[in-house]
């Protein structure tokens, strides 16, 4: 039996959506320790697994293993479409715990675009791999197509820079109760739709914040700065979508977002991908007056929703069996 644990991730943003550039994309997250996907799994003859959002990934994870089968349990798993990187964690695991269980290597880097995974954002991958803090290289524009590339015609982003994150710092999740983020065929159009219309002196305003503020916030473990500085990188990117998601962030997160950033525990607040997840950036000794500000700010939004405060994962995913 293979049993593999992967945490949920955050994504703070891209560097570049621009055309007019010369890579495209090009994102910036960090690896959270919980919530987490967990996965088993037994050698098969047949392909078996009760878990609908896993079956298929199952059923290609024995196909690119080549191996005849696999019987697998989803134990746990990530909230989907919420902006934690639930899809991309869940097909990782699954092809990590089919693989071992075959005492195959798994080679996630390689495999995750056959799984349909990490084409824009090699955030997913290289956390599921290593942890911790992450920004990647993107692509050369001129690969850019207006229709989605096949599944597999396409290679994950290497990892332009990562850092392990302070043990001490903390980050509240906040999953307000309203509908989840976009995803599949409704993410690809409005991704597209943004990537053709981007303003480049966006992305020039972005790398500058990235490589002056984010970069060195995290090597010299300055939080007040690295808050500050990825809640800026939110706030651009907010700009590219704001016609796509109703504003720079998607309702009801622009609220949620202004009251967490008005608290003393807080360092800085964003939205996580497409959301609704937003996170709040603090450290151990103040997490608790953190999830207390994020609850009251649901409360002020007049919405329900869960608070989670998260430690920094400064590994990749557990493997065991």
């Amino acid at each position: 039996m293979a049993r593999v644990a992967a945490g949920a991730r955050l994504h703070f943003g891209f560097q570049n959506l621009s055309l007019a550039h010369q890579r495209l994309y090009g994102s910036l997250g960090v690896a959270l320790d919980s919530p987490e996907v967990e996965v088993v799994a037994d050698p098969a003859e047949t392909v078996r697994c009760s878990h609908d959002d896993a079956r298929e990934y199952v059923r290609r994870a024995v196909e690119l293993l080549d191996v005849p089968g696999a019987d697998v349990t989803v134990e746990r798993t990530l909230p989907r479409h919420v902006g934690l990187g639930s899809g991309t964690q869940l097909a990782l695991t699954v092809l990590a715990a089919v693989a071992r269980a075959h005492g195959r290597d798994s080679r996630v880097r390689e495999r995750a675009p056959k799984l349909g995974r990490g084409g824009r954002s090699g955030v997913g991958v290289a956390t599921f791999e290593s942890g911790g803090f992450v920004l990647d290289s993107g692509h050369p524009t001129e690969r850019f197509t207006a229709d989605r590339p096949d599944r597999g015609a396409w290679s994950v982003p290497k990892v332009a820079a990562s850092h392990e994150v302070p043990d001490h710092w903390r980050f509240v999740v906040v999953l307000p109760e309203t509908e989840p983020g976009r995803s599949g065929d409704d993410e690809e159009a409005s991704m597209r739709s943004v990537v053709e219309r981007a303003d480049p002196q966006l992305a020039d305003e972005i790398a500058a914040v990235v490589t002056r503020r984010v970069l060195p916030a995290v090597a010299e473990d300055d939080i007040e700065e690295f808050g500050a500085a990825v809640a800026e990188v939110g706030r651009l990117n907010g700009a590219w979508y704001a016609d796509e998601q109703g504003g720079v962030y998607r309702p009801p997160v622009g609220e949620l977002v202004a009251e967490l950033s008005g608290s003393a525990a807080i360092a800085g607040a964003g939205q996580s991908s497409w959301g609704p997840a937003v996170y709040a950036v603090t450290t151990a000794e103040r997490a608790g007056a953190a999830r207390d500000a994020a609850h009251a700010a649901l409360s002020t939004a007049g919405v329900g929703g869960d608070v989670l405060v998260a430690e920094p994962r400064n590994r990749g995913a557990d493997i065991d069996g």
